[in-house]
């Protein structure tokens, strides 16, 4: 079934619909929309596709599979579920191999059949395949061992320890004492075919995984120095035994960087040197530390490629690593005076980043921000010739290697900001093939032979549903999944208008708008502010704000218009859009909704006075800054879950835009709402979690203090005790949201 036919059954379903929304129905979330498939896997043989649907209100879930060859739908058990051979892009051989159960398990294409090997440790982790057929490395612990897949043998290549601490006088076992232990450690792994070599002691301890190369001759270790962090403690007032008790949050953010600092080991020498960066472009202009993320090894020359960024995130390097020489070569330099970020760029958005030989041992591929949008390059590592196979005014998602290296599979916004949709970019012609381009978003997985897609889709009405096709006849789909509830089908959901609007200062800024029928329109309208700083929400498919979009429903259906706006540093828009908020939050990205209300003033007649914001996280921040910075402006306002105090939220996040604390105070003062307080005229709603471990409640209890102090008048506050920053019981989504719709029908309607 083509997603056109699909798309008009949907239409034709609601528009019949008589049903009227209901706050405390909305407010169920996927109880009243339906539970959509999440995380589809290809089978390693590419005959099922896996996928789950979490329980609402749970963190259960019930896993399916479907099968490819008769289209049926099969519910799995928990183990069957855990134990499904899946195809990840890019592991290559590592598809086949797994630790399951106690044992090393090889899933021998060939030989169709899974070999298992008894494990002498349960902490082995970090699989890497070697040149040497049916040979991996694994890790324990910090020892290195090659394993023999085929006849199971195991051979230690090096145990990295701490140096030992000086012995104390009759507190430290004798030499003797210790041999005896390390003897009997022998004689009980015997059985397992291990040569243990001699023990090697390292200086220092070895932070997180180990590389080792693909002919086992060289290995990278990293050394890291974290600052001393002082981890929040956070109450829990409703408990089983009626005592409160306390657990452990994230520390707040710092004012030191942390650093890392690079090894390279040569087994063959058993030589271990530190390397040297020190030549790095505008390194050195000020004394900053590095992070090292995890190289990619050449498979025929001892060669590595390795992206760094500055602890500061404001320089990232690509650089290649000749194993043997330990010379190291830049190849790519890119400098943001803000910070570096973008789709594809390690480090960014939880992201690995886009890294990788094309051709081996001489032609690489990454993504860059370096047009202002991030798209995709390659460059020649002898030549240092730079091609860019990606360009315009729009972003690259998601980027797939074909596994005859003559094209990319990839996914980007070319055709509007607000659409994900799905191309191959051939390298002889660097033409962008569209493959999957509805109107809507697409999120796609290709199967282990490239011959099969495996797709959610969704627009800004219908929910996300999962799809199959095969990659040479992409219009010919199989629907596999019909998630949405009959309640949720028979309700008339209008299709929210994409738009743009022109800034005060000149730039486009993206916002849906929800426009209520001329016969109920009441000349009243809502702002809403979506979080997560870096993130879209002016889009053509589904919303990750699920019941705030139909909240908007019920509002326009009571006369509001509403208006959804894509601030600066939303997500989708490039470079300068994302960092247009740099020292200074609650600036620009704030500016953007006064300028939306002027639009909706001008443009859609709406009373100046009757127009409120609401917003969670991000969004609370921002409608805390508009009321206590820009009085008048607005109505009234809602603030859920807020930032009050930009010192008290993460160093990951924070830093990248305002600094620390102790570098850029200016920046942090001028962010941070609770400095703005005596401003506040308007009535302010403020809604918060009790439990919240990422905008953590004392951020609010401090702000309420504050507005105490000041005597401040027409506040509220409503706390919920068993809450963390997402909301999880629905009792709670409808109390909130009832307050919120009682303080714009009180303010707004008047």
């Amino acid at each position: 079934m083509k997603i056109t036919l699909f798309i008009s059954f949907v239409c034709c379903m609601t528009v019949y619909g008589t049903a009227q929304l209901q706050l405390d129905q909305i407010m169920k979330g996927p109880g009243f929309v339906g539970v959509l498939p999440e995380s589809p896997e290809w089978a390693l043989d590419g005959k099922q596709i896996y996928y789950w649907k979490k329980h609402p209100d749970s963190l259960r879930a019930t896993y399916y599979s479907y099968q490819l060859s008769n289209g049926q739908t099969k519910i799995l058990s928990s183990k069957e579920w855990q134990s499904r051979w899946t195809w990840t892009p890019g592991q290559g051989v590592l598809n086949q191999v797994r630790i399951f159960e106690n044992e090393l398990q090889f899933n021998d294409l060939a030989a169709q059949q899974i070999k298992s090997f008894p494990l002498f440790a349960n902490d082995i982790w970090n699989l890497q395949v070697q040149n040497k057929a049916h040979t991996i490395v694994f890790q324990q612990g910090q020892s290195l061992f090659v394993f023999d897949l085929q006849n199971g043998m195991a051979k230690q290549l090096m145990n990295y320890q701490k140096a030992p601490a000086p012995k104390e006088k009759g507190t430290a076992f004798s030499e003797a004492e210790l041999a005896f232990f390390e003897s009997i450690r022998k004689q009980e792994l015997q059985n397992t075919k291990i040569d243990l070599p001699v023990v090697k002691f390292i200086a220092f301890e070895q932070q997180g995984a180990l590389q080792v190369d693909p002919t086992a001759h060289f290995v990278l270790l990293k050394q890291e120095q974290q600052p001393d962090e002082k981890p929040t403690e956070v109450p829990h007032y409703i408990a089983a035994d009626a005592h409160v008790f306390t657990e452990k949050s994230r520390a707040k953010v710092q004012n030191e960087e942390p650093s890392q600092r690079l090894f390279l080991h040569d087994l063959r020498s058993d030589s271990l040197k530190e390397l040297d960066f020190s030549g790095l472009t505008q390194l050195n202009d000020v004394e900053r530390a590095l992070i090292f993320h995890p190289a990619v090894f050449s498979k025929t020359k001892p060669l590595a490629l390795m992206d760094i960024r500055s602890a500061d995130n404001k320089d990232r390097w690509i650089v290649c690593i000749d194993l043997a020489t330990s010379q190291i070569q830049e190849l790519e330099h890119q400098h943001d005076s803000a910070w570096i970020g973008g789709p594809g760029i390690s480090s960014w958005n939880f992201e690995t980043g886009t890294l990788g030989w094309l051709k081996d041992a001489q032609v690489i591929y990454f993504q860059s921000e370096q047009s202002g949008y991030s798209h995709l390059y390659t460059l020649d590592v002898v030549t240092r010739t730079k091609m860019a196979l990606t360009s315009g005014n729009y972003e690259v998602h998601e980027v797939l290697l074909s596994k005859d290296s003559t094209a990319f599979y990839l996914s980007t916004n070319m055709q509007h900001p607000g659409t994900r949709s799905f191309y191959k970019c051939d390298l002889k012609t660097l033409q962008l093939k569209p493959i999957l381009s509805e109107q809507g978003a697409y999120e796609v997985k290709l199967s282990a032979d490239e011959k099969q897609l495996a797709f959610r889709f969704s627009t800004s009405t219908q929910p996300w549903e999962l799809f199959t096709c095969s990659l040479k006849n992409p219009k010919d789909q199989v629907q596999l999944t019909h998630s949405t509830t009959e309640v949720f089908r028979t309700y008339l959901w209008q299709k929210p208008e994409v738009l743009s609007f022109k800034a005060s200062d000149g730039v486009a800024v993206y916002a849906r708008l929800y426009a209520p029928k001329a016969k109920v329109k009441n000349g009243a309208a809502v702002l809403f502010v979506h979080g997560a700083g870096y993130l879209q929400n002016a889009h053509h498919y589904w919303s990750y704000y699920q019941r705030e979009f139909m909240f908007h429903q019920l509002l326009i259906e009571q006369g509001y218009t509403v208006l959804d706006v894509d601030y600066r540093a939303s997500e989708g828009y490039g470079r300068d859009y994302r960092t247009a908020i740099y020292r200074h939050m609650g600036g620009r990205d704030l500016q953007d909704f006064v300028d939306a209300k002027q639009f909706l003033v001008s443009n859609y007649a709406i009373d100046a006075s009757r127009v409120g914001i609401y917003g969670g996280s991000y969004g609370g921040f921002i409608t805390l800054m508009g009321l206590f910075t820009e009085p008048g402006t607005f109505a009234c306002g809602a603030a859920l879950r807020s930032v009050t105090d930009w010192t008290h939220y993460n160093h990951e996040y924070t830093t990248n835009i305002l600094n620390t604390p102790a570098a850029d105070p200016e920046a942090y003062r001028q962010s941070s709402p609770i400095y703005f307080a005596e401003g506040l005229q308007d009535p302010l709603l403020i809604l918060h979690g009790m439990i919240d471990d990422n905008v953590q409640f004392q951020d609010v209890v401090r702000l309420n203090q504050r507005l105490i102090e000041l005597g401040k008048k027409d506040w509220w506050m409503a706390l919920y005790p068993v809450e963390r920053h997402s909301f999880q019981y629905t009792s709670s989504w409808t109390d909130e949201y009832r307050r919120i719709h009682e303080l714009f029908d009180t303010y707004l309607l008047k």
